[in-house]
């Protein structure tokens, strides 16, 4: 087998290729004129927006800090230009039931009109009201009105006195009331001289004066009818006062706004309760200066406008982000107020939601916020199935109202509704949700990578550039522009690809923009951006140092130099969120005889996890079918990560593993100046593992604290190759010769770099080469099966002798 040369420096990271860093500084380079590397997402966003039918909402997938936002933000923005604005919402008194208010629309722009013109009818309507009743027109009316009335009863009074008078009876007014006193001549008897009259005449005077009463009674009863019949002649004659007081300020209304028939109506109702309840209101005012809705009497606030949605003269479709997506910010509410120790509302008290604000437009949520409010997703899905929006409180859903509540209208709801989320939340809602297929039809997944060709580098070149200029920031100069293009392949994790995690991005600048600024520069040069992504691991790698620290004093075994048996140098990964790192880890493993089992000491000690389980599970399988196809595997071995004291998981380990547990049946020392990563499948084909960049650089800083002799260095699956984007030092040392990094395809090609000693290649009759490492297996396991075969026969051999005897009794007889 050839000996496999290392890789050459410049494939250890790929730089930026100088003809495309084309300019001096990035301040010459254009703006972006499209989105950076999202035409598939791009594509299915205006697909849902052009698509104008019920349940073509939007679900944006994709990782935070992607620019999903502003991506849609401005894709948005381009299709509400082509959208008129949907106009004004106002809520008005419903005069007939007040709990139930009434919804209007109105073009854009004339909601504010509306309500200013009627928060002046309702200024000036005291006014009006005070002037029509205090007129002297108004005041003669009543007054002969009530002159009318007087005479009337004084009138039936007189007849009735005339009448008594004439039979010979005074009728007198007293304080207690009305009497009726017999007379004789002009005066009136005393009741002594009643008294002494004879019988028959106090008779007849006692007829008469009954007959008197009776007149009087009916008289009185008519009195109250009459007073009642010019009480009503008294408020027709209040309702012509104010139509005429108050009449003139509607017909300026309704010229003003006589384009809008449900003005006009309301208007009509406005003047028609104001002539009702004028006198009313006029009582309430001078009762107090401002009376409120909630004291009980009637208030000028009742013609109020309530405006919920105001389009504020906007001539395009609405985009309203919520960042709180609550039950009532999303449908509204209707608020109350605090009176004597009661909360009372009215129409005026009735706030818009996020929907109604939308409303004719797009509407932006977090799709985990909206997740993790109580009913705000159900509320949103019941709004978009029923074509509107109605405002009711989280008690009135769950039937907790004891009072009567206030239910306005509900509002005909027309939106296009982008929920942006991770793809988990997209995948779990279509797994659980069944109405959410049917409500959200578009998933414009974002890509978090986008190939490193040279037209994604140049636009995200130009990404580059214009997000300096948006934040204030110092421009670039080409080469501090390059070495961002190979952070973002970095952050990539792979070398022909960039990533569009432009949060990233404009943290970075904004450090180096920093960091240039104290240096003086006039533009970010390439050390800037290294001093700041060297001061970003500085600040979050105390943990790396740490680690380090106890493998320097040994506290952590690791070693890197000289040859052990069944011992080898495994690489892991540990990810802090903001930072990962890679650590060296000892793998050991140890083979005996035994039934062919591979003991994952992880998995018995439960700290192994399923992929490293299923790893193991392969390295066992490519085990047994390389060395004993036709033959039980007469061996047992135990694998373990030295000093591990958590969980592991993951299958990058299992290549390692296996190397360990060749070299344990070989006997064949592998080098400790190597570290190895990568997985396996059960023909010893080593795959591809993540992280390779951090694991090599946590292997080469070991090595280059205890002192790069020139053999240490480390081996990764083939596959990953295209991933390396390593680290300057790394490369140096690389180009210098001190370290090395070894591309592996098969386990053969990694444990011949592993011992120097060749694995080995079977001929025609399945035989190996003899010295060679396959071979040294395969006749351990031989002596291995035949160690089994002779303890088996033995064990057969003990079974029978103890057999005889214990067939026969000492004095011969049988059992």
């Amino acid at each position: 087998m050839p000996a496999i040369p290392p890789l050459e420096p410049q494939q250890l990271c790929t730089r930026c290729a100088p003809e495309l860093l084309d300019f001096k500084t990035t301040e010459s380079l254009p703006g972006p004129d499209e989105i950076f590397g999202q035409h598939r997402a791009v594509e299915a966003v205006r697909l849902a927006l052009e698509i104008d039918a019920p349940g073509y909402n939007l679900f944006v997938l994709g990782e935070p800090g992607g620019g999903r936002h502003a991506a849609v933000r401005r894709l948005l923005e381009a299709h509400a230009a082509t959208r008129p604005s949907p106009g004004d919402w106002i809520y008005i008194n419903n005069f007939a039931e007040p709990n139930y208010p009434h919804a209007l629309q109105l073009p854009p722009g004339r909601g504010t009109q509306f309500r200013d013109d009627m928060q002046q009818f309702v200024s000036e309507l005291g006014q009006a009201i005070a002037a029509g009743f205090d007129s002297d027109e108004y005041r003669a009316r009543v007054e002969s009105i009530q002159e009318e009335f007087k005479q009337r009863e004084e009138s039936a009074l007189r007849a009735l006195g005339d009448e008594a008078s004439d039979k010979g009876i005074a009728f007198l007014r007293t304080p207690q009331g009305f009497a009726f006193v017999p007379m004789k001549g002009e005066e009136s008897l005393d009741p002594e001289a009643f008294n002494a009259l004879p019988e028959e005449e106090r008779e007849r005077i006692g007829k008469l004066i009954e007959g008197l009463r009776e007149k009087l009674h009916k008289l009185l009863q008519q009195f109250p009818r009459q007073r009642r019949e010019m009480q009503a002649r008294i408020r027709d004659a209040s309702r012509e006062t104010l139509e005429l007081a108050v009449g003139h300020l509607i017909e300026e209304l309704k010229e003003r706004h006589a384009d809008l028939p449900a003005i006009q109506i309301f208007l009509d109702k406005v003047l028609r309760d104001v002539v009702e309840v004028g006198q009313e209101l006029r009582e309430q005012a001078a009762k107090s200066d401002s009376p409120g809705p909630s004291e009980g009497g009637i208030s000028a606030q009742r013609y109020q406008v309530n405006l919920v949605v105001d389009q504020d003269g906007r001539t395009t479709a609405p985009i309203v982000f919520e960042d709180h997506p609550t039950f009532p910010n999303l449908v509204g509410r209707v608020d109350q107020i605090a009176h004597m120790g009661t909360l009372v509302t009215n129409f005026t008290l009735i706030r818009a939601g996020a929907l109604h604000r939308a409303n004719g437009g797009y509407l932006i949520l977090d799709a985990e916020k909206l997740l993790t409010q109580a009913y705000a997703w159900e509320g949103l899905k019941r709004s978009l199935k029923s074509g509107q929006v109605r405002i009711e409180s989280l008690a009135q859903v769950f039937g907790w109202v004891g009072s009567l509540p206030l239910e306005p209208d509900p509002i005909p709801l027309s939106v296009k509704v982008v929920l942006i989320g991770l793809r988990r939340h997209y995948y779990l809602l279509k797994a659980l949700d069944p109405e959410f297929d049917e409500l959200f039809k578009i998933g414009a997944d974002f890509e978090d990578v986008v190939e490193r060709n040279p037209d994604n580098t140049r636009h995200y070149l130009r990404k580059t550039a214009a997000l300096a200029r948006q934040q204030g920031l110092l421009t670039l100069e080409r080469a501090a522009a390059g070495r961002l293009v190979e952070y973002a392949s970095r952050l990539a994790e792979d070398a022909g690809k960039l990533s569009t995690r432009t949060r990233e991005l404009a943290d970075l600048l904004r450090e180096a923009d920093h960091v240039a600024r104290a240096a003086g520069h006039p533009a970010m040069q390439r050390d800037d951006i290294e001093a700041a992504l060297a001061a970003r691991i500085e600040r979050a790698d105390r943990l790396r140092d740490a680690v380090h620290d106890a493998v320097l004093r040994d506290t952590l075994l690791i070693s890197t130099t000289g040859a052990e048996v069944g011992q080898i140098n495994g690489l892991a990964v540990i990810d802090l969120g903001d930072f990962m790192f890679g650590r060296p880890t000892r793998i050991t493993a140890t083979a005996r005889l035994g039934d062919g089992d591979v003991v994952d000491i992880e998995r018995k000690a439960e700290l192994g996890r399923s992929i490293h389980t299923k790893g193991v599970m392969i390295l066992s399988a490519c085990l047994a079918s390389r060395y004993a196809r036709n033959r039980p595997l007469s061996l047992s071995a135990s694998l373990v990560f030295e000093q591990s004291y958590g969980p592991v998981e993951g299958d990058s380990a299992s290549l390692a593993e296996l190397c360990a547990l060749l070299s344990a049946l070989s006997g064949v020392p592998i080098r400790q100046s190597l570290a190895i990563t990568g997985s396996i499948n059960q023909h010893g084909k080593v795959q591809a593992i993540g992280g390779v960049n951090e694991k090599i650089e946590g292997f080469f800083d070991i090595c280059k604290a205890r002192g790069l002799t020139g053999d240490q260095g480390v081996l990764i699956p083939s596959s990953n190759v295209k991933h390396l984007m390593l680290r300057d030092d790394v490369v140096q040392a690389a180009t210098e010769g001190r370290f090395h990094v070894y591309p592996v395809t098969t386990v053969d090609e990694a444990i011949t770099l592993l011992t120097g000693v060749a694995a080995g290649e079977a001929d025609a009759k399945g035989a190996y080469p003899e010295g060679s490492v396959n071979q040294r297996i395969e006749a351990r396991i031989n002596e291995l099966i035949a160690l089994r075969k002779e303890f088996a026969v033995g064990k057969r051999n003990a079974k029978g002798d103890g057999k005889s005897a214990r067939m026969q009794e000492p004095n011969g007889s049988l059992k």
